[in-house]
């Protein structure tokens, strides 16, 4: 049974720095793509950073350039960095994973099977 517990939420004033955690138990982590995806009031879920099971980070054009994802396959537990928050980044942000997922929609949601609870992020 996987299980996923995101943590390092909070708020922050806006230019400020938050790492995310995610910690993964159940699973052969190693062998899973792992993304990070966000969800605000209202709208709908959607793909922020994912990295995949060689390393390649992906990342959604609302955070590339401050926002940078990692794994520690030692620990089983990706981060995502996020520098420079906007406003427009509140959300709860969830972690996801699955083993199988295809390179040309490694941001959509449909493609996770596995979902922590989520951690929320408030930029001000």
């Amino acid at each position: 049974h996987v299980q996923l517990v995101e943590s390092g939420g909070g708020s922050v004033q806006a230019g400020e720095s938050l790492t995310l955690s995610c910690v993964v138990s159940g699973a052969k982590y190693r062998s899973y793509c792992m993304g990070w995806f966000r969800q605000a009031p209202g709208k709908e879920r959607e793909g922020v950073a994912v990295i995949d099971y060689d390393g390649m980070a992906h990342y959604s054009d609302a955070v590339k350039g401050r926002f940078t994802v990692s794994r520690d396959d030692a620990k089983a537990i990706p981060y995502l960095q996020m520098n420079s928050l906007k406003p427009e980044d509140t959300a709860m942000y969830y972690c996801a994973a699955d083993l199988i997922v295809d390179r040309s929609y490694v941001l959509r949601r449909q493609e996770y099977k596995y979902w922590g609870q989520g951690t929320q992020v408030t930029v001000s």
